[in-house]
């Protein structure tokens, strides 16, 4: 079958392909044309966005070459990314080089997409049958009306009306609008501070040069509230999840003692659904507490398996690695469910060292699920940040890092939300 075509945008919004061009992809610093395989429809809630001072990089199947494309039909152009809907990885990322002195793109994740057959395809792979987010079952009417009728339940509670105000009504987070709608997994976010400064931080940048997607909570909501949020959405929902640690705040383990007094009040109250936590795993003392509490699952978040790679994108502050480890243990000597936040960044996750590196993590931990995360982040910034530059051996493309990883650790599964205890 013939490979989808390149396409680019006029810089006004209009988006269009380039006959006789195909599409490019990117593998770290390898360009390629992707394999069918390696192909999907553009998923339904996807984006295409614009790549302003940037340059597109097509495939001439006549020359054999990679070109670059500035302008067509005499006009200027742009290259275009997808953001794909969640539940789906991308394999490789959009191909295009960058001009000199550029500013870094926003927080989002950038991934090859071409035209085909009347339909824009996209290299990727939906890793997560789970239909919580997906975009067919989202109706802004209904989901106002849900937001209604939580404030209306809860007219006192500071967090509900944070989560419908700027959850639901402002960011339309997915998780916060599942809440209103009464259905799956419940954000709980407490902690407006962070002990890491993670250079893809998409609540707060110190440095200023790259504008953040969400504001971050500012205040740290009382153990009753959480308590009374929590307990309605386990007794009242299917599959009904609620998660301390979400992308609108900093790290939940920072509000060790909030977080243990909610879990042990809302255990109190009932023993239905899963209490889980997502974090960065920095303080295994307050993972061991959280566990005597009554914390269900985990699930810490990687960028890599190696700890220099590790550290140069999580920028840990008053913690290091090895502590992360630490928290892993904790979780499995208690016998609880741990699920790793992966970001997916195709070139880095699947070379062979980093695979090496995530198996004797996976194995030594027993970790039971990875959640492959696109990692939202400009590819160059992030090469550059941490010095990618290919000399830790040539990637295996990630449909080969999940073969191998199978292969290797065969308990492990793959997904993209946090499970419910009826799942595990």
């Amino acid at each position: 079958m013939q490979t989808p075509s390149l396409i680019v945008s006029d810089g006004h919004g209009n988006v269009f392909d380039i006959p006789g061009l195909q599409m490019a992809a990117r593998h770290l610093n390898r360009r390629l044309v992707p394999d069918e395989k390696e192909l999907l429809p553009m998923p339904y809630g996807s984006s295409l966005y614009e790549l302003p001072d940037r340059i597109a990089i097509g495939y001439d199947g006549h020359r054999r070459k990679f070109i670059p494309v500035t302008e067509y039909n005499g006009k200027a152009v742009w290259p275009v990314a997808a953001f794909m809907a969640p539940a789906y990885t991308h394999l490789y990322h959009a191909a295009f080089t960058k001009k000199d002195k550029t500013s870094p793109l926003p927080l989002f994740a950038y991934t090859a997409v071409g035209w085909r057959e009347d339909n824009f395809w996209v290299c990727g792979i939906r890793v997560d049958k789970d239909i919580r987010q997906d975009a067919a079952h989202f109706n802004l009417e209904l989901i106002e009306q849900g937001a209604q009728k939580f404030l209306a339940i809860f007219p006192e509670n500071r967090l509900v009306r944070h989560l419908v105000d700027h959850c639901v009504r402002t960011y339309h987070c997915p998780a916060a609008q599942n809440m209103v709608m009464e259905r799956w997994e419940c954000p709980l976010p407490t902690s407006p501070s962070c002990n890491a400064a993670c250079i893809g931080c998409i609540s707060k940048q110190e440095s200023g040069g790259i504008p953040v997607t969400q504001n971050r909570l500012t205040f740290v909501p009382p153990v009753e509230d959480i308590v009374e949020l929590a307990v309605r959405h386990l007794e009242t929902a299917p599959s009904a999840i609620v998660s301390f640690g979400q992308g609108c705040e900093g790290e939940p383990l920072l509000q060790g003692d909030i977080i243990e007094a909610a879990i042990r009040g809302i255990r109190k109250k009932t023993k239905k659904g899963t209490i889980n936590i997502n974090t960065n795993a920095s303080k295994p003392h307050i993972v061991e507490r959280l566990n005597k509490a009554g914390l269900d699952s985990i699930r810490v978040s990687l960028n890599s398996a190696k700890p220099d790679f590790y550290n140069l994108y999580f920028q840990p502050r008053g913690y290091d690695f090895p502590d992360v480890l630490a928290s892993l243990d904790v979780m499995r000597r208690y016998k609880k469910w741990i699920s790793l936040n992966y970001f997916i960044f195709p070139g880095l996750t699947d070379q062979p060292e980093e695979i090496t590196s995530l198996i004797d993590i996976l194995k030594k931990y027993r970790v039971d699920y990875i959640q492959m995360r696109n990692l939202n982040i400009d590819p160059d910034y992030y090469c550059e940040k941490l010095g990618l530059n290919g000399s830790t051996g040539p990637p295996v493309g990630m449909l080969g890092w999940m073969e191998q990883i199978k292969k290797a650790v065969p308990w492990i599964r793959f997904g993209y939300y946090n499970p419910p205890k009826e799942n595990w």
